[in-house]
């Protein structure tokens, strides 16, 4: 076979282009294929830490943000609340919090927390799943705390489970830790941060 009359300069730009093409096509079909194997923004956003600032919530006030789909309640106690709290066991079903899976092991298991003064808690009844509502100690004669509308569970300022409802574990804390003295992030176990 003889190559007269073949444009050889021809050949080499029509295979370099067919070439070319095929790997942008390529990389226009890998791109959405690689980006598939991510987690979408919605599940990261799910499971992701969840940063709270402090240095705005007042005594007595309580913030809810969402972490992994469940609220969470933050609230900031009065030194007169850490007091009372101690005073309380008598009322509750597990005034120690003996319970491990119901608080990582760094919080205190009377306070429930890692400072006296701010609690951090999964806002979700242990009785059936219903949101309790913040109750300020000024507001209800049993000293305050959360309230389950539902079937009326009770819960002192520290999430711990009154006797004679039909709740049977304190609310859950969930792990947290300090980034500095004004913010907490949830999610992160204290000395993980």
């Amino acid at each position: 076979m003889s190559n007269e009359g073949v444009d050889n300069g021809k050949r080499r730009f029509l295979t370099l282009a067919t070439t070319a093409v095929g790997a942008v096509g390529a990389g226009f079909i890998a791109v959405p294929f690689l980006g598939s194997w991510k987690p979408s923004a919605k599940a990261q956003a799910a499971g992701a830490p969840v940063e709270v600032p402090l240095n705005k919530l007042a005594e007595g006030q309580m913030v809810k943000v969402e972490w992994r789909g469940k609220p969470v309640f933050v609230v900031k106690r009065s030194s007169a609340v850490i007091d009372s709290l101690k005073n309380t066991a008598q009322q509750l079903k597990d005034p120690q919090s003996e319970n491990a899976e119901q608080q990582p092991e760094y919080v205190d298991t009377v306070i429930r927390s890692i400072r006296p003064d701010v609690l951090v808690l999964v806002g979700i009844c242990t009785h059936l799943g219903c949101v309790p509502q913040h109750k300020k100690e000024t507001e209800v004669e049993w000293g305050g705390g959360f309230f389950c509308p539902c079937h009326g569970s009770r819960f002192d300022l520290a999430g711990r489970v009154f006797s004679g409802v039909p709740a049977s574990k304190n609310l859950e804390v969930p792990p947290y830790s300090y980034i500095n003295d004004d913010n907490i992030l949830i999610g992160v176990d204290e000395g993980a941060a």
